[in-house]
């Protein structure tokens, strides 16, 4: 079976050497265990001892009683000397955080390499357990770049902005693809449609049924997943919180409970808007955007089949606002989006400290540079040095007043200095 290479195992390859826990979270079914299978792969023709224990497994399950029995079972297959612990599925144990900070707190000479699901955040404060004790990682659904290389055989590896320079079309077909069906790694290995489809209803039953039913005891589930799809219809858009709570017939309170845990279990992220101005300003309401898209689309029932420019521009938002908190996500920066409220808009706002990025994304093709009423505003009230317009095809840059507005292709982001040109 072809395997699709994760950027994050270099991170957890370089953090092998490094005492601390190196703890996987992120949401369901996104490979976390098969990136620990592939670093036990390479430890082993290393020739460093392993053992992989997965809670899951009802034979794996019985050594983790106390953390004396997991301790015996470590020394049976590792000695007394070294090597490194895989633990998968962590959230399976009760009191997960005490149990590490035990095992941690004894200073074996073990690596603990440990994964778990977004529930576990919200079954105990395992962060404030085990502080100074471990490094997160976190497993997202495939990134766009990761979905090119595995589907070009990764012969462009290591120049991927190049390809996307000179294939425009097999770039765009590649986009469409991706927006239409996500960055689960089953679906993207699986060919036939029909199994696309049963593969993304299954991932999405089994969060609802697992993550949320089972571990978060969530009471009213069919609300939960009504909710989900009322969020996937108001993609990029503020949330009402009042006219939501009608919709699905609960209270306003366990509404925003709902959404904390959504957000927690790697389904939904919430962007808060940017304002100095409260009179003139939104300063609460957050947008909602899906860590999938494909499972997005599916919520909405339109997986696979997003041909409508309005439906693709939505998706596009989205698409493009996950690349930008990955791009910002250890700089200290800050993403917001901006409206006021006689309605002008700007989609993104990257914001550090006194300095400002305000990003239009149009899934469009530009002859010519232009710009809307909106992005204007912004630009008169806060004069910053740049502004983004990013798009389909056009790479141009024109000058509004003192700010130098960039059209930039959607590829441009994943140009290996683009990071280093936010702010």
């Amino acid at each position: 079976m072809r395997i699709i290479k994760r950027k994050l195992f270099e991170e957890l390859k370089n953090h092998l050497e490094n005492k601390e826990i190196s703890l996987i979270v992120g949401p369901r079914q996104v490979g976390k265990t098969t990136l620990m299978q592939s670093l036990k792969k390479y430890l082993e023709l290393l020739e460093k001892k392993t053992v992989f224990l997965n809670l899951d497994y009802e034979e794996d399950k019985k050594f983790f009683t106390t953390q004396e029995n997991l301790i015996k079972k470590i020394e049976l297959e590792l000695g007394k000397n070294s090597g490194v612990v895989f633990i998968d599925e962590i959230q399976r144990k009760e009191n997960a955080g005490l149990f590490l900070k035990g095992l941690y707190d004894l200073n074996l000479p073990y690596k603990f390499v440990v994964s778990g699901s977004g529930s576990l955040e919200l079954k105990e404060n395992i962060h404030e357990s085990l502080t100074g004790r471990k490094r997160l990682f976190e497993l997202n659904p495939i990134a766009f770049d990761e979905f090119v290389n595995f589907k070009t055989d990764y012969q462009y590896d290591g120049k991927l902005f190049d390809f996307f320079v000179l294939e425009k079309e097999k770039t765009l077909n590649f986009l469409n693809e991706y927006l239409n069906f996500g960055g689960y790694p089953r679906i993207i290995l699986e060919n036939e449609l029909a199994e696309k489809n049963k593969l993304i209803s299954e991932i999405f039953r089994s969060y609802i049924e697992k993550d949320i039913a089972y571990l978060l005891k969530v009471e009213r589930i069919d609300a939960f997943s009504m909710l989900i799809k009322i969020l996937a219809s108001q993609t990029g858009k503020i949330i009402n919180y009042s006219k939501i709570a009608r919709q699905v017939s609960i209270s306003t309170a366990t509404l925003k409970n709902y959404l904390w845990y959504a957000e927690k279990t790697f389904v939904i992220k919430t962007i808060s808007p940017y304002f100095t101005n409260s009179l003139k300003e939104i300063t609460k309401s957050p947008s909602v955007y899906f860590y999938d898209l494909g499972l997005r689309n599916f919520a909405l029932g339109l997986f696979g089949n997003i041909n409508n420019p309005d439906d693709l521009g939505f998706i596009f938002q989205n698409f493009i606002g996950n690349i930008l908190q990955e791009k910002i996500k250890w700089s200290g920066k800050n993403l917001h989006f901006w409206r006021t409220l006689d309605k002008a808009e700007v989609d993104f706002v990257i914001n550090a400290g006194k300095k400002t990025l305000p990003i239009e994304i149009k899934y469009s093709f530009f002859v010519k540079p232009e710009i809307e009423k909106s992005l204007r505003s912004f630009i008169q009230k806060y004069n910053p040095e740049e502004a983004w317009v990013i798009n389909l095809n056009l790479d141009k840059e024109i000058k509004v007043d003192n700010t130098i507005v960039k059209f930039l292709p959607f590829y441009f982001l994943f140009k290996d200095s683009s990071s280093e040109l936010i702010l």
